[in-house]
């Protein structure tokens, strides 16, 4: 039984042992298991720790990278930005640079406008200084006129003289005319000169054109305006001053006219000379040419010379009073006086001006009318065209109807016209006879004037003198009509070859 109980003990023993050791084995199994568990704990943990540095280093590594890239990205910025600025830096000084530019071209555009109007200014300054002198240059020639006579005039008695010996009257007043034409004048007071000679009365006949008003500057000065544009105002003169040194000018002249009259003529052939000064103008309220005589007076020798011309308190107006002069109370305005004398071309019997243009129709018939009415009518007819003319007596006339002067000095001269009224062809001598009277009066040109019409051989005379003009019926209605405004008609009761109806009528 001991036996038994020992060997279950044993067992039991062995068992317990055998549980003891699988216990102890478990035991050391867990402890294992605890220690590898904490080994992969220790592992797991150091592979986190180590993870967990990774981690950092990475995060680290990121957060470099990241810092790495900020400051590169604000390195980039900064150079950027840099460039901006420098950008705007320079953007800002070429706008500067341009500005200054602008404005120092402004100023220099500015400078040159201001310049420019200086230079405008000092310009029209100068020139309204240039035009007042001017001015009073022509103010000063106009009151100078009697004190620019030219002296030695007396050593040219000696030609008049002869003139006179060897060609009577008409060469005394030819070589007077001359003498007196060659005498220097401004241009704007010079006028013609006609004179005519009696030689039993010892008196010379002078008639003299006058300027007009317009030769009196109807301004007093020029003066600068600085308006927008700047402009050159005229300075009017007062209409009292222009008539008084209009009154003045003629006053002048006519002295002058007269004193060289006595100086160029012999005491002992010319002792009064007759003075008439005229103006040639248009009539204001009719707008037609008038002539008007604005002084007139007869001087003789000795109380003429007790005139000092020359003196500067002279006044020319009170002298020609102290000479009785008859002169105009308005020469400003045209008014007229009446000659002391009527003017006569001592080489012709001129017969009295008569104004048969006023009287005539509508439509005059040219050959009815009287032979001196026709005479008249072409002498109006030729100094509408330019010519001065005079018509001759009907007595005595040499053949000579009228007497006309061409002024041009080149071309110019004394003009023989025959006017021939007539139905019929005009003979060829009475064209031939008026060459004989053109050289007997040393005339420069003659023309034929008729209502009818020439023959070949006067048309082949005149051709072969070179002086002669032939004017017929046809020529005589076209000239009036473009010059005196005459629609005349020629009642002839025949037409010449190649002429028709509507030629005269």
């Amino acid at each position: 039984m001991t036996r038994k109980k020992s060997l279950a003990a044993q067992l039991m023993q062995t068992y317990r042992d055998a549980q003891k050791a699988k216990a102890a084995a478990a035991k050391r199994a867990e402890a294992e298991r605890d220690r590898q568990a904490r080994a992969a704990e220790r592992e797991a943990a150091q592979r986190a720790r180590e993870e967990v540095r990774r981690e950092r280093e990475r995060a680290q590594a990121w957060a470099r990278a990241q810092k790495d890239k900020e400051i590169q990205r604000s390195a980039e910025s900064r150079k950027a930005e840099q460039i901006v600025r420098d950008l705007e830096k320079r953007e800002v000084a070429r706008a500067k640079e341009l500005e200054r530019k602008k404005r120092a071209e402004g100023r220099e555009k500015a400078g040159a406008e201001q310049r420019t109007k200086q230079e405008l200014s000092d310009r029209l300054r100068q020139e309204a200084a240039l035009q007042t002198a001017e001015v009073e240059r022509r103010v000063d020639r106009l009151m100078s006129v009697l004190h620019a006579r030219p002296g030695g005039l007396d050593a040219l008695r000696l030609r008049v003289q002869e003139a006179f010996a060897e060609g009577g009257s008409e060469g005394l007043t030819s070589s007077v005319e001359e003498t007196l034409s060659e005498i220097e004048y401004s241009e704007s007071l010079r006028g013609g000169r006609r004179a005519a000679f009696a030689p039993e009365a010892r008196e010379l006949v002078l008639e003299v054109d006058l300027p007009g008003q317009v030769v009196v500057p109807a301004v007093t000065q020029y003066r600068y305006k600085a308006s927008v544009p700047p402009a050159i105002v005229p300075q009017p003169r007062k209409e009292a001053e222009c008539k008084a040194l209009y009154r003045d000018l003629v006053a002048r002249l006519a002295l002058r006219a007269i004193a060289e009259a006595f100086a160029v003529t012999p005491p002992s052939l010319v002792d009064v000379v007759a003075f008439n000064g005229h103006v040639n103008a248009k009539d204001r309220a009719t707008g037609k040419a008038i002539r008007p005589c604005l002084v007139s007076l007869r001087a003789s020798r000795e109380p003429f010379d007790e005139l000092v011309l020359d003196e500067p308190e002279l006044d020319p107006v009170q002298s020609l009073r102290f000479l009785n002069a008859i002169v105009s109370q308005h020469p400003y305005d045209l008014e007229p006086v009446r000659p002391v004398v009527t003017f006569d071309l001592a080489k012709y019997k001129l017969a009295p001006e008569r104004d048969v243009v006023a009287g005539l129709d509508s439509r005059p018939d040219l050959v009815t009318l009287d032979p001196i009415e026709f005479e008249h009518l072409i002498r109006r007819l030729f100094e509408k065209i330019g010519l001065k003319s005079w018509v001759t007596q009907a007595s005595r006339d040499d053949g000579v109807d009228a007497v006309a002067v061409n002024e041009e000095p080149l071309i110019g001269g004394l003009c023989i016209i025959q006017a021939k009224r007539s139905k019929n062809a005009v003979p060829a001598e009475a064209v031939r006879a008026l060459a004989g009277v053109m050289h007997d009066k040393a005339a420069a040109k003659g023309i034929v004037v008729t209502t009818a019409w020439f023959g070949k051989a006067s048309w082949d005379f005149a051709h072969r003198t070179g002086r002669m003009e032939l004017i017929d019926g046809r020529h005589l209605k076209a000239l009036l009509l473009e010059h005196l405004g005459i629609d005349a008609l020629i009642g002839l009761p025949k037409l010449p070859t190649g002429w028709e109806t509507r030629d005269v009528q």
